[in-house]
C-alpha cells in the first residue's frame, strides 16, 4: 500500500512538473509551479519527512509563485508604461 501511495505522488509530481514546463504565459507558469510546490510536499509527507513537506508547502507553493507573479506583473506595467510615453 505505501508502494502505490508513493507511486501516485512520484507520478503527480512528474505530471505537474511537465505542465510547469510546457507552459508558455508565465502567469500559467507560476500558478502550476504553486500546483507542483504542493504536489512534491504531498510526495515528501508520503516519504514521513513532515518539516520537508512544510518547508517546501510554504516556499514552493507560496513564496515563490508569489514572487513571481509579481514580478510578471511589474514588467507587465512597465512594457504599459512604455507603450503610452511613445
Amino acid at each position: 500500500m505505501d508502494d502505490a501511495v508513493i507511486v501516485v505522488a512520484l507520478l503527480l509530481v512528474a505530471a505537474t512538473a511537465t505542465a510547469a514546463v510546457t507552459a508558455r504565459d508565465p502567469v500559467h507558469q507560476a500558478l502550476v509551479l504553486a500546483v507542483l510546490g504542493s504536489a512534491l510536499a504531498l510526495l515528501f509527507t508520503v516519504l514521513h519527512a513532515p518539516d520537508v513537506a512544510l518547508s517546501q508547502l510554504a516556499v514552493g507553493s507560496a513564496l515563490t509563485p508569489l514572487l513571481l507573479l509579481l514580478s510578471v506583473r511589474k514588467v507587465r506595467r512597465r512594457r504599459q508604461r512604455k507603450g503610452r510615453t511613445e
